[in-house]
């Protein structure tokens, strides 16, 4: 196992419900400052040629856009515990946890572009990430991650390692079979995995209370004979909850789940309207990354110097990451077929 942190070098703390040291706040906040300006990048990419009007298949980035804004402080807070030797699944809307885990900016950006030089050739795009250096991927299909986790904590445990998978999925997904499939089989194998649930309140248009007939996600572990905790939208207890959650998984004591009532600031994809959204007015005020830049500033770990030098590092790692990507070669359509396909007969 590496001891490298996945993104940013971050010391751990042993003790539940204390406050995290500066070094540690300041790499929470850094983490989420990257993924932020990261999705505003992709953002303003998108929609920079897909008009006149809103054509979906035009652009540098063609096909469908789910941006995480606002659900920064469920990777930041869970990554910081990973290592790159630990597997992470995530869901149609993963940038955030991608950019926590250490994913590479270039070759993912390159990827979302559709260019040769991605992490899939080019094959997948934004929701199909698929990194076998970090143990990163992602998938279209709700609750899909979780079973592959599974088989990753598998490996794990049967490899004799203290290396762990954390499946990651959205409140409405926890309503799939899939779910409860999987948190059966990792406590009946007490298997090293974190089921991270995201609660956004919104299962695409649909609120949350209309298609959940329980108010939290992780009452449901106790059917399971798991622990089971509920956070809100806050770095810091994301960040003791999933310390718990990991150190179980690391120790062979099993799964855990954990649910964080979390905020999408935008729409469910680029070009949604948003419409169905009763709660539109109170989001600029619930983003969850000026309100801790506000707590550490009180604290004394930020000042306007650190404030600028991490929005200024993140601008330098994204706009290269895009330059990259917009540089890249577009695949062949000849090769349309390839890595898709076994090459030679099949036996």
């Amino acid at each position: 196992m590496t001891t490298e942190a996945a993104s940013t070098s971050i010391p751990q703390q042993s003790r539940r419900g204390e406050v995290p040291e500066a070094a540690v706040r300041l790499g929470l906040y850094r983490t989420m400052v990257l993924s932020r300006t990261y999705e505003e990048a992709i953002l303003r990419e998108y929609h920079a040629d897909k008009g006149p009007g809103f054509d979906i298949g035009k652009g540098l980035v063609p096909g469908e856009m789910h941006l995480s804004a606002g659900q920064e402080p469920v990777a930041a807070g869970v990554c910081a515990h990973l290592t790159t030797d630990d597997a992470v699944t995530a869901t149609h809307r993963p940038h955030h946890l991608a950019v926590a885990h250490g994913v590479d900016l270039r070759k993912m950006t390159a990827e979302i572009f559709g260019r040769e030089t991605g992490l899939g050739r080019g094959r997948g795009g934004h929701m199909h990430l698929f990194d076998p250096a970090t143990h990163f991927s992602c998938s279209g299909i709700i609750a899909e991650g979780y079973p592959p986790a599974l088989g990753q904590a598998f490996a794990f445990q049967r490899r004799g390692t203290d290396r762990i998978a954390v499946a990651v999925t959205g409140e409405g997904a926890a309503n799939q079979g899939a779910f409860h499939e999987s948190l059966n089989l990792a406590a009946r194998w007490s298997l090293p995995v974190v089921f991270v649930v995201e609660d956004n309140d919104w299962g695409i248009s649909v609120p949350r209370d209309a298609a959940t007939a329980i108010g939290s996600n992780a009452d449901r572990a106790a059917a399971y004979g798991i622990p089971g905790e509920r956070v809100e939208n806050d770095v810091e207890a994301v960040y003791d909850a999933a310390r718990r959650a990991v150190a179980r998984a690391r120790a062979g004591d099993g799964p855990s789940l954990i649910e964080v009532h979390t905020l999408r600031m935008w729409g469910h994809f680029e070009g949604d309207a948003q419409g169905y959204r009763t709660d539109l007015a109170d989001v600029a005020e619930r983003d969850p990354i000026p309100r801790y830049e506000e707590v550490l500033r009180k604290a004394g770990v930020l000042d306007d110097e650190k404030v600028a030098q991490a929005k200024a590092d993140a601008s330098r790692r994204v706009e290269d990451a895009v330059e990259f990507a917009r540089s890249s070669a577009i695949p062949d359509p000849a090769d349309a077929t390839a890595y898709v396909f076994t090459e030679g007969a099949l036996r």
